[in-house]
């Protein structure tokens, strides 16, 4: 999926005491047809499975332990998860790293600014609500105008 100019919005993310390690950048381009996510982080600890939950949620910043004012999950919509439009699909570490690069037509651009992303401990489940049972908060960012 080729995106072309610069990102309309950008997140940096920063872990938390326990995972100081964990830095990343998260990346919306706005398309015609959705926006192009994209995530590169590194520093993420080793799990039994790999995956973490990555969401958007709706508070507006990361400042305290846990960052608790990051919120829930996005969620204009009042859906039930995994359906809410901040879910988007998990990253998988490797060596510490992962990257992903996904389209979602659940948010515009403009409608996330302001808003935080968090990287957590535990894969989604996808079925458990509200949130999948994706854990611990790790890491937080909170998405600017790029």
């Amino acid at each position: 999926m080729k995106q072309t100019g610069y990102p309309r919005a950008v997140a940096v993310l920063r872990g938390g005491r326990d995972y100081p390690n964990i830095r990343g950048t998260v990346k919306f381009f706005q398309r015609c047809d959705g926006v192009l996510v994209e995530a590169e982080v590194r520093g993420l600890p080793r799990t039994q499975t790999g995956f973490f939950a990555f969401h958007i949620h709706e508070g507006g910043n990361c400042r305290g332990e846990g960052f608790p004012n990051s919120g829930g999950h996005f969620n204009p919509g009042s859906r039930e998860h995994p359906n809410h439009a901040g879910d988007l699909p998990p990253l998988l570490g490797d060596f510490g790293k992962a990257y992903m690069k996904v389209l979602t037509g659940r948010f515009r651009v403009e409608e996330i600014i302001g808003k935080t992303v968090i990287l957590h401990r535990n894969p989604d489940d996808f079925h458990t609500q509200p949130s999948g049972n994706a854990g611990e908060k790790i890491a937080c960012g909170v998405i600017q105008r790029g």
